[in-house]
């Protein structure tokens, strides 16, 4: 059961007992559902019985006992806990949370898709595609999706960390080393079938048109229609950006476009001279970003927090792992690399259980986490909190990349697949994150 599922079926269990008679209440239009946070237990959690407290007139913890009764005899769920004032912490059956999530992200239509089919076919068709274009058409072609469907189809749904890198001499961590090699020379450690493998970028190309391109991910049939943390937020609602004649407000107020079309709301951008009033003022930046190339100037100028003066250095270029905009690019670049060397040794990328991979926990959690991080920036005006989540999940990412390939005289297994189903998911969220920010998400870096 996917987050998405899971949110609807928390919205058929309000509907349920407003129509047993158990309370008076409208149903809410969404429901929250995010991976427990301190204190709490299974794999999601949601506040909805909170939010019914007040309209109820009943405590939250009563609210969410009736909520509680309704949802353990929904298929797919093992069990319900309530803790603190009135969180319902959902235990989904058996170990699908993982691969229901995945699964979710790579089903997912339009321009995360299109990340995906890229992330699985560079090494394997020599297809390139544009997460930015891709991302962008599926945003305007679902604008008018009906919030209402979620509430009315009540059917039950079926269903090593960063600070363990070695540093040498000079200061340099592993991500340092890996980055200062010439792409073109470089064969990734993982796909070392033979200890003297030179791969360069055509021959990826001409060796990937020799592997079956049969992917289990594509074959299965789609149940979303929307890109992964794509929700009906804000529905029909038109977001006014006034904003004054400077750089930075106007990047802001680009990249909110894209981000507020996610959630289904559109934006309109206008431009005000001094004196006037304006929806969006986040502070100038002290100097012209423009030398620092597109990519580096908007990532300079959206992750800082509006209130927060951004930094024109050229510390946004460097190959470093101290410049985050180099991290999520480079985790992205992994997921590519990660799914062509899979594509070389025979095995492609099908969700499944991971349970034996502590080190994936924290990556499903911030995938999990992405598209609240989404309904955050489009109702709070801030693409920073995207930009910031995106690091998260690749951080997560780098950190689990290690576990994806077999290692030596290993063969691919179930889990191998599932590892790089997850690597490949985390590759799409961030290329599509990226897109929504303007900035590009390249193959090799």
């Amino acid at each position: 059961m996917t987050p998405v599922e899971l949110s609807r079926t928390v919205l058929c269990a309000v509907r349920r007992a407003v129509d047993d008679g158990e309370l008076s209440v409208a149903v809410p239009a969404r429901a929250v559902v995010t991976p427990p946070g301190p204190g709490g237990s299974g794999d999601y959690a949601t506040n909805i019985a909170l939010q019914l407290a007040r309209p109820a007139g009943r405590p939250a913890l009563q609210v969410a006992e009736i909520l509680r009764s309704h949802l353990r005899d929904t298929a797919g769920v093992a069990d319900v806990e309530i803790t603190g004032p009135g969180f319902l912490n959902i235990h989904l059956e058996g170990s699908g949370a993982t691969a229901s999530l995945v699964r979710e992200i790579l089903q997912g239509g339009g321009g995360d898709a299109a990340a995906r089919q890229g992330i699985l076919r560079t090494g394997i068709n020599g297809i390139n595609s544009d997460p930015a274009v891709d991302s962008q058409r599926d945003v305007d072609s679902h604008r008018d999706v009906d919030s209402s469907r979620d509430v009315d189809r009540c059917t039950d749904p079926d269903g090593s960390t960063d600070a363990d890198r070695d540093t040498d001499a000079d200061g340099n961590t592993d991500i340092d080393r890996e980055a200062d090699v010439d792409s073109d020379a470089r064969v990734d450690r993982e796909a070392d079938v033979n200890s003297d493998a030179r791969v360069d970028r055509e021959a990826d190309v001409d060796r990937g048109a020799d592997v079956d391109s049969d992917v289990h991910l594509d074959a299965a049939p789609r149940r979303n229609s929307h890109p992964y943390g794509h929700t009906p937020t804000l529905q029909g609602r038109v977001i006014p950006l006034r904003v004054p004649y400077e750089v930075r407000a106007e990047v802001v107020a680009d990249s909110l476009v894209r981000i507020i079309a996610t959630q289904g709301g559109r934006a309109e951008v206008d431009h005000v001279r001094a004196g006037e009033r304006v929806d969006l003022r986040p502070v100038p930046a002290p100097e012209d970003p423009a030398p620092l190339g597109a990519d580096a100037s908007r990532w300079a100028l959206l992750y800082p927090a509006p209130h927060d003066r951004p930094r024109i250095t050229a510390d946004h270029l460097l190959q470093r792992e101290s410049n985050p905009l180099f991290r999520v690019r480079y985790a992205h670049a992994r997921a590519r690399a990660l799914g062509r060397n899979a594509g070389r040794l025979g095995f492609d990328a099908v969700p499944g259980d991971l349970a034996d991979v502590t080190a994936a926990d924290p990556l499903v959690r911030a995938l999990a986490e992405y598209p609240n991080a989404l309904t955050q920036a489009a109702a709070h005006r801030a693409p920073d909190r995207l930009a910031r989540h995106l690091v998260a999940v690749a951080d997560a990412l780098l950190a689990f990349q290690h576990t994806v390939l077999p290692l030596g005289d290993e063969k691919p297994s179930a889990a191998h697949r599932a590892r790089l189903a997850l690597a490949v998911a985390a590759g799409t969220v961030l290329a599509g994150g990226l897109s929504l920010l303007g900035i590009s998400a390249p193959d090799y870096l």
